[in-house]
């Protein structure tokens, strides 16, 4: 089998450059397969190679394809303006050579939190956070299921790439994001579990005392907040890894959220087209050890989707040996496993970085490997892509 040589893109960017024109761009440096944003979210994005706009605002929450919205239940997507004029997964789907994957930004939705508010993430105050959809919420995971069985079935995608689709953590670069307490691991934490009543329903459940937890963590963020006090990073870390090794109900409740998402993953699975795949990228956190946060327990992922998309964005190839290793060792080895690059700053930062990354994913046993992203690289960039492709083989 062929490995999977694959370039993360915007539909913007194929837009402006040209299906096929890109297309020809990314076979040159030796990619064979389009991962295409066709579920995302709003951001503000830096353009390098564009011939027009170099800082880009895409619309929030919209879906980059032509949905069914029969499919739906009560939470629909909204289609992106840019599909009227450029159906542009189409367009990949059809350029001879090349596959395409659907990536898909599940539950990080900030316009259907709004209009959906009682499916969103609440901490344990009641305090909604619209950017986040609830995976235990029924219509959340319907939704999420609904949304791959569309995009696989109205389009001959060679399978789908999900992010996201657990719980995001409290920080996660909102807009305008703004607090005069010093953030550190422990508050951080505490504030960004869910506690709205699916979560304390569903874990109640499995035995364990949300609603007990969740009147601890109030009152211990209150005190916190009332208090002449700001926990320095350390020590804030230190404290959170105390509360997870002595709280017995607080760990339980972190390892159902784990259940939760293994479960949704899983529905996704069986209920998209038999011969699309289905990879998972467990988390952007940085080492992927930290993923479990977001409920992503990486070995049980890897055993209900197709493979693990894991994104090894670290600055310096040891690093990467590093996080690889432990990825591997949790998984228990590397059958399905992927891996991500950023060939630029603030990770690989020239030509030997990249072609370095490359060759330690190859020599650790991944093969398919991807890069993030067409639309953000500099010309220089995509050129190392195909260098390091090259030097470690992974040309045919």
């Amino acid at each position: 089998m062929l490995a999977n040589r694959s370039m993360y893109c915007y539909g913007w960017d194929l837009a402006e450059a040209g299906v096929v024109a890109a297309s020809d761009r990314m076979r040159d440096v030796h990619i064979n397969t389009i991962t295409l944003a066709s579920a995302y979210h709003a951001g503000k994005f830096m353009r390098p190679q564009a011939s027009g706009t170099k800082v880009y605002f895409p619309d929030d929450g919209t879906v980059y394809f032509k949905p069914r919205l029969e499919r739906y239940g009560a939470i629909k997507p909204a289609e992106n303006r840019l599909v009227a004029e450029h159906d542009v997964l189409a367009q990949c789907c059809d350029v001879a050579g090349m596959a395409t994957q659907a990536w898909l930004v599940l539950l990080h939705n900030s316009r259907l939190g709004q209009l959906h508010p009682q499916a969103a993430v609440a901490n344990a105050f009641g305090d909604r956070y619209i950017y986040s959809l609830c995976p235990s919420a029924p219509e959340v995971a319907d939704y999420a299921v609904a949304l791959c069985v569309d995009v696989t079935q109205s389009y001959p995608v060679a399978g789908i790439t999900l992010e996201t689709p657990g719980f995001l953590p409290f920080f996660h670069d909102y807009h305008h994001e703004f607090g005069m307490v010093r953030p550190n691991p422990w508050l951080d934490n505490l504030l960004g579990l869910c506690f709205c009543r699916h979560c304390v329903a569903g874990a109640q459940k499995a035995g364990i005392d949300a609603a007990e937890v969740q009147a601890r963590v109030r009152t211990s963020v209150s005190a916190y907040l009332d208090a002449d006090v700001d926990h320095a990073e350390d020590m804030g870390n230190a404290f959170w890894l105390a509360e997870l090794a002595l709280d017995t109900q607080l760990h339980a409740f972190m390892k159902w959220r784990c259940t939760v998402v293994e479960g949704l993953v899983g529905r996704i699975r069986e209920a998209v087209r038999a011969d699309a795949t289905v990879s998972v990228i467990p988390s952007v956190a940085r080492p992927t050890a930290g993923a479990w946060y977001e409920g992503s327990d990486i070995n049980a992922l890897a055993q209900v989707a197709d493979y693990l998309e894991v994104c090894f964005y670290e600055p310096g190839v040891g690093r990467i040996r590093s996080d690889l290793f432990d990825v591997v060792r949790r998984c228990g080895g590397v059958k399905n496993l992927r891996g991500i690059l950023r060939p630029g700053y603030p990770d690989l930062e020239n030509r030997q970085s990249v072609i370095d990354a490359v060759g330690a994913l190859k020599a650790g046993g991944i093969s398919d490997i991807a890069f993030y992203n067409f639309g953000h690289m500099r010309r220089a960039s995509v050129d190392w892509v195909g260098d390091a492709l090259a030097a470690s083989g992974l040309t045919q």
